[in-house]
């Protein structure tokens, strides 16, 4: 080929390649901006086979609730709950039946009388006459303690005390009025020869004195 074609030739060649190149370059697509996995709010629920999902607006029944109005709680059935003491079984000698004679007065002092015994000796015994509920007495004799305490039950029990020649002062001191006021008991008395001469019953309240006064008689 003659060297003057050649040069056409080549400027052809070289705008063909210059073509081809533009060509393979990639092309420009603006990039599009939605919301993924949009929602749908007017669809209805779905109800598949494999997993069964029930309606929340279909088939809840409507909750009225009253503020006004209130029931009482109950911890348990009503068939369960039962007056509390029921089936309980009271020993009727486990506590007083009946409130003690006067009760509810206060007792003061009292003056049992005044007995006689030429004896040496006499046997003094006390017991609760009432409902036996814990009375306790202390016994003096002319301002000296023979027995500091004595518990009134329902037998009677007591000392033997020596006599002096005159006036011999016997008080029995109520240490307390029990479970069920006030203190109350009979006292006996016996002389040497263990026959009775004096009996009688005193109602104290907490520190008041019954007293009785036996005279020895002389020989």
């Amino acid at each position: 080929m003659p060297r003057n074609y050649l040069f056409p030739v080549l400027i052809f060649l070289l705008a063909a390649v210059a073509v081809r190149a533009q060509t393979d370059l990639p092309t420009k697509k603006p990039l599009e901006i939605d919301v993924a996995n949009k929602i749908d709010d007017t669809a209805e629920p779905d109800k598949g086979t494999s997993l069964k999902i029930p309606s929340v607006i279909d088939n809840n029944p409507e909750v009225k609730l009253d503020m006004g109005k209130r029931t009482p709680v109950k911890m348990l059935p009503e068939r369960e709950l039962v007056q509390a003491g029921t089936g309980m079984k009271i020993d009727p000698k486990a506590g007083p039946r009946q409130p003690k004679e006067g009760s509810r007065e206060h007792f003061s002092d009292m003056y049992l009388g005044d007995v006689k015994s030429s004896g040496k000796f006499v046997g003094i015994v006390c017991r609760d006459h009432e409902f036996v509920d814990g009375d306790r007495v202390r016994i003096w004799l002319n301002g000296n303690v023979v027995d500091p305490n004595t518990f009134l039950t329902g037998s009677f029990k007591g000392i033997n005390v020596d006599l002096e020649e005159g006036f011999n002062r016997f008080e029995f001191e109520a240490l307390n009025v029990g479970s069920s006021p006030p203190n109350t008991a009979q006292i006996n008395v016996y002389d040497d020869k263990g026959e009775l001469i004096y009996s009688n019953k005193w109602l104290l309240s907490t520190g008041s004195k019954a007293t009785l006064i036996i005279t020895k008689d002389e020989l």
